[in-house]
């Protein structure tokens, strides 16, 4: 990693952004390197969890269109008997598309008795559980408003203010290190499409995002037109089709795998190029034209959004689609003091964000160095120009690399603190054939509580020859 001096840090205090999957790892590895004065993890709910913290009530806030990384966030739900409640994408009928001991964090299993594509309400409980060592270090319904860098004795202060959203009562406190675990799916993104105002000032309802779902039943009966195959758009659509007008329309720049698409029942359509207002309809790219829509869900993600560090020079986002300036997409390069836990894509969240912590709560003790600027400039600038406009979406097998390599690294460097997990031939197998797996777990009624009852044997020898990724 580099020669420079490990000695560089003097972290005591630290605050952590987020009781999400992301903070909650952060939280009991930098607990466990025995290091530090303090550790604070400010939520602003009310219980951990971050994005699978489900809430029953969507957002009330639809921008159409939305294409800017500076949106305002999404208001907290106030019902007058409940703590302050934040709007997740999280919808009713969501299972998870990772096979449970896939997913789990390495340091707790998920119940054996539950399915091998758990839903959201065992994963949230999951995530409880996994708390109960670090909650102590928890202010929940505390938003951060805004944190500012300034020096003090030649080093990084991060002066932090925090707003309780039960009393008011504005704080300000000072920490030596940040961890930015906020999440990102927040800011929803919804392209600029010709005439999409217009359509909607004059069509209210009929646009709407994934992040507003919760169950199909209010599509009964409607044309709809969901726009967007990734892992969401496809598990949403396949709910919609079961209830709405047949077919779904499904609008899509790269063509759904042809097994999924007969599972959702949609009919495969190009990109949407304009809307009619008159015909409350659609103009695709091939010059179809598509009349009488009922609903426009679009399932096209979110953007990257730190609403918070607005004050740091350069900007950390600029469109959204990318964060400028961190080392191996979790150092800032002129503040390393400041990490960004949980910005790849396409990978296994929960054992890839204990890999992470398990690096910077060792740097921060100054048991594992880090390169020297110059050198992490230089990684950032060459895989800028190598990975182009989708900088944080991993190849197929990136996690697996990682979380390995990370593994082998620690062990070698013989740097104390808590293990980071490491993925076995069994698991690298299950990572390769997940999507297949979530397939037939679809198509079999969501029942199954192993990868044996869908069809899929682990044998040593296979592990290079699994099945070919779906989604």
């Amino acid at each position: 990693m580099g020669s420079q001096d490990p000695r560089q840090f003097d972290v005591k205090d630290i605050a952590i952004i987020g009781a999400g999957p992301c903070g909650l790892s952060a939280a009991k590895y930098l607990l466990a390197q025995n290091a530090f004065k303090s550790i604070v993890v400010f939520e602003q709910s009310y219980e951990v969890g971050g994005v699978w913290n489900y809430s029953a009530a969507p957002s009330q806030s639809l921008h159409v269109p939305q294409v800017s990384a500076f949106c305002p966030p999404d208001p907290p739900i106030r019902p007058s008997d409940t703590p302050p409640v934040f709007p997740t994408p999280m919808y009713e009928l969501l299972h998870t598309n990772i096979p449970r001991r896939l997913m789990q964090y390495s340091d707790l299993a998920f119940p054996e008795d539950s399915l091998i594509f758990p839903s959201r309400e065992v994963v949230h409980n999951y995530l409880v559980e996994y708390s109960q060592d670090v909650r102590h270090l928890i202010k929940f319904s505390t938003q951060v408003k805004d944190v500012r860098l300034r020096q003090e004795d030649g080093k990084d202060r991060w002066d932090v203010d925090t707003v309780s959203l039960t009393t008011g009562e504005i704080t300000s406190a000072t920490y030596d290190a940040v961890v930015v675990a906020s999440g990102h799916y927040s800011v929803t993104y919804m392209p600029d499409i010709k005439n999409i105002s217009e359509f909607h000032a004059a069509h209210p309802g009929v646009i709407s995002h994934s992040k507003l779902y919760r169950t199909p039943e209010p599509y009964a009966g409607k044309k709809v037109v969901v726009v967007g195959n990734a892992a969401s758009g496809v598990d949403i659509a396949s709910q919609i089709s079961r209830v709405c007008q047949k077919p779904l329309l499904l609008s899509v720049k790269t063509p759904t795998p042809p097994a999924n698409l007969a599972h959702i029942g949609a009919e495969e359509i190009a990109v949407i190029d304009e809307f009619l207002v008159d015909e409350r309809g659609i103009k695709l790219s091939d010059g179809r034209i598509v009349t009488g829509v009922d609903t426009v869900l679009f399932s096209t993600g979110y953007l990257f959004t730190f609403p918070f560090l607005t004050s740091l020079k350069p900007p950390l986002v600029t469109n959204g689609r990318r964060v400028y300036g961190l080392y191996k997409e979790l150092f800032h390069i002129d503040h390393p003091t400041m990490v960004f836990p949980g910005l790849p894509i396409k990978v296994v969240p929960f054992p890839m964000s204990q890999s992470q912590a398990a690096v910077f709560s060792r740097v921060w003790a100054n048991v594992l160095p880090l390169p020297s600027e110059e050198e992490m400039r230089k990684w950032e600038d060459g895989e800028a120009e190598r990975r182009g406009p989708n900088f944080h979406v991993w190849p197929k097998g990136g996690d697996v690399e990682y979380i390995n390599s990370i593994h082998e690294w620690i062990q070698q460097s013989g740097a104390p603190g808590k293990e980071p997990p490491s993925w076995d031939d069994e698991l690298q197998w299950q990572r390769q054939i997940y999507a297949e797996a979530k397939l037939k777990f679809e198509m079999q009624g969501r029942t199954a509580k192993s990868l044996a009852e869908l069809g899929f044997e682990y044998r040593p020898d296979q592990k290079e020859d699994a099945a070919p990724e779906i989604l």
